[in-house]
């Protein structure tokens, strides 16, 4: 069911309502589109799921269409993905290739007459090139960028980038130098009426935890995130041999595969490898939204072990349901956590630091509390969907308010 803006008042006030509805006024007779590559798996299909229905809801016509491709295309967008979170990758004229001709063929069937574009992410970024541009064009970059591989951004930046009319960004230190289109900040958002972060009932969350298999017997130490080499699980296993020797608990890392990341399977049938026989390691390769929901809230402590991390809804999800996060310090993790006062940040290397905040939190209940209470604060201040709706309705007012002078 697509909720109400005004369910959202008991969470943000009327005011807050108020300026949206006045703002998405001005937008009633545009007609947008956003394009991304999975309609499910990852923050992305998260963000979208819930602010296109609200869009629309206020008026706005907005539509979401899903890239299309095959199995070469999304090994060589994924590779480009790490490159743009600093990998080195073998960048060959065949990947280019691959790139530019699944785009070039997606745009021969894909009709855009709207009055914006929003591309999310890169894959389906060289659509702009395929299209005589009648319209503004936004990219949404979701990705780490802090430190990407230069030849790779350079040929994104050259060849695509320069082509839009806005690039917007998670975080500040995501910026690029020399963008031809303005730059913009805007950090993500979590729906508080999705079923993932709806309230449960004790009942509804043991009742879950029992079907697919988590005991409840000891504290649970969680980490929800994709099968990704980024999320560090083998870092993360690590660190639980640590914690356990100082409190008898469980580990539980939960995932699933995005549909366009093709090496998902790879990874999680490593860490299954590396898990077995281990006492008191659960791996949940599960997509259900309410399981996510009931372990966040039954969880002692929620782990981000990334590496790197566009911004990690994950953290706010947990933050929200007043779970203390231990997590790194890296990418849009540093916006959502205030170290030592909603949750702790640690370099991601820091294995013992990682393992002697959990054990700290495990060993004291008050300041569980103390923590938690603060992270929904934050969340609540910051992080929420309506929050980030605003955002968007101001940025395109903007864009139009641009394209009106500029006539």
């Amino acid at each position: 069911m697509v909720e109400n803006l005004k369910k959202y008042k008991k969470f943000v006030g009327a005011e807050k309502l108020g300026q949206i509805h006045e703002r998405a006024e001005k937008l009633g007779d545009k007609h947008i589109l956003n394009i991304n590559s999975t309609y499910q798996g990852g923050g992305v299909a998260v963000i979208l799921n819930s602010l296109i229905p609200l869009m629309n809801n206020l008026g706005i016509d907005v539509g979401w269409r899903i890239l299309h491709g095959p199995p070469d295309f999304f090994i060589t967008t994924k590779k480009f993905y790490n490159a743009i979170q600093g990998e080195k990758i073998h960048f060959t004229k065949q990947k280019q290739k691959i790139y530019l001709e699944n785009c070039e063929r997606f745009s021969s069937f894909t009709h855009i007459h709207h009055d914006a574009v929003i591309i999310h992410d890169i894959q389906p970024l060289p659509l702009v090139k395929f299209y005589k541009k009648r319209q503004p064009w936004i990219w949404r970059c979701h990705s780490d960028a802090s430190h990407p591989n230069k030849e790779v951004f350079n040929y994104l930046k050259k060849n695509f980038i320069n082509h839009y009319d806005y690039s917007v960004f998670l975080s500040k230190k995501f910026l690029q130098p020399g963008l031809k289109p303005k730059q913009v900040i805007m950090q993500p958002s979590i729906d508080p009426l999705d079923i993932k972060n709806k309230e449960l009932t004790e009942r509804t969350v043991n009742h879950y935890l029992n079907k697919f298999g988590v005991p409840t017997d000891k504290p649970l130490v969680c980490q929800v995130s994709r099968f990704d080499k980024w999320k560090d699980h083998f870092g993360m296993i690590k660190i639980f041999k640590k914690v356990r020797e100082k409190v008898d608990c469980r580990l539980v890392l939960i995932g699933c595969m995005a549909l366009d990341d093709p090496m998902g399977q790879q990874i999680y049938e490593k860490i299954i490898k590396k898990v077995s026989g281990q006492e008191d390691i659960i791996i949940l390769n599960v997509v259900n939204d309410i399981l996510v929901n009931a372990l966040q809230r039954k969880a002692s402590v929620i782990i981000q072990k990334s590496i790197m991390e566009g911004f990690g809804l994950t953290v706010s999800e947990a933050l929200w349901k007043g779970t203390p996060v231990v997590a790194s310090n890296v990418g849009g993790i540093t916006e959502q956590i205030i170290n030592g006062k909603n949750g702790y940040l640690l370099s991601p290397y820091d294995f013992d630091g990682f393992a002697a905040r959990i054990v700290k939190l495990l060993k004291d209940s008050k300041l569980r509390a103390t923590l938690g209470k603060q992270g929904r604060e934050t969340v609540k201040n910051k992080f929420l969907i309506t929050t980030h709706l605003l955002n968007w309705i101001n940025l395109l007012n903007q864009v139009f308010e641009k394209e009106k002078k500029a006539k």
